[in-house]
C-alpha cells in the first residue's frame, strides 16, 4: 500500500517552558530537525505571543512542520508532514522533543494519500504514548 505522505501529530508533554516560549530558540531547533530529517527548508516564520507562547513554521520542500507552545503549561503542539521517500519526519520529531525536552509525547502517524482502486485517496493512522524519561530533567535515560 503506497502513502504520497506521513504526517506525524504530536502532543508534548512536560517540556521547558523557557524553550517553549523563546521564539528563536524554537526556529533554531526546528530549522536543525528539518536537517536532521533530511528535509530541505524554503522559509520559516515564527511568532511571540505576549505574554507567553509560540507559534511557528517551516516549510520545506516535502511539506512542513509547526509548532504551537503553551509554556504555562509544558505543553506543545507538534504538525510534520512530509511527502515523497527521501524525508524521515520521525527523525525530525525525536529531534524536536528531545531539544524541547518533553517528558511524555501522544504521536499518531498518519499515511496520508493512499490510493483507493476508484481512484480516490484515504488515510491511515497509527498511534501511540511514549513517557521520555530524563535524567535531573535534561538527557533521556
Amino acid at each position: 500500500m503506497e502513502t504520497i505522505g506521513f504526517h506525524y501529530v504530536v502532543e508534548a508533554a512536560g517540556c521547558d517552558p523557557e524553550i517553549l516560549g523563546n521564539a528563536d530558540k524554537i526556529r533554531q531547533i526546528f530549522l536543525e530537525a528539518a536537517k536532521v530529517g533530511k528535509m530541505e527548508v524554503k522559509a520559516s516564520y515564527f511568532f511571540k505571543f505576549s505574554p507567553t507562547g509560540v507559534s511557528g513554521v517551516v516549510i520545506v520542500a516535502e511539506s512542513h512542520i509547526s509548532i504551537h507552545t503553551w509554556p504555562e503549561k509544558g505543553y506543545a503542539a507538534l504538525d510534520v508532514y512530509t511527502c515523497g521517500t527521501t524525508a524521515d519526519p520521525e527523525k525530525a520529531v525525536d529531534y524536536i522533543l528531545d531539544k524541547i525536552k518533553a517528558q511524555y509525547a501522544h504521536v499518531s502517524e498518519i499515511k496520508r494519500g493512499i490510493e483507493e482502486d476508484d481512484e480516490t485517496f484515504t488515510h491511515m493512522i497509527l498511534t501511540w504514548e511514549e513517557k521520555l524519561e530524563r535524567k535531573n530533567g535534561d538527557e533521556k535515560s
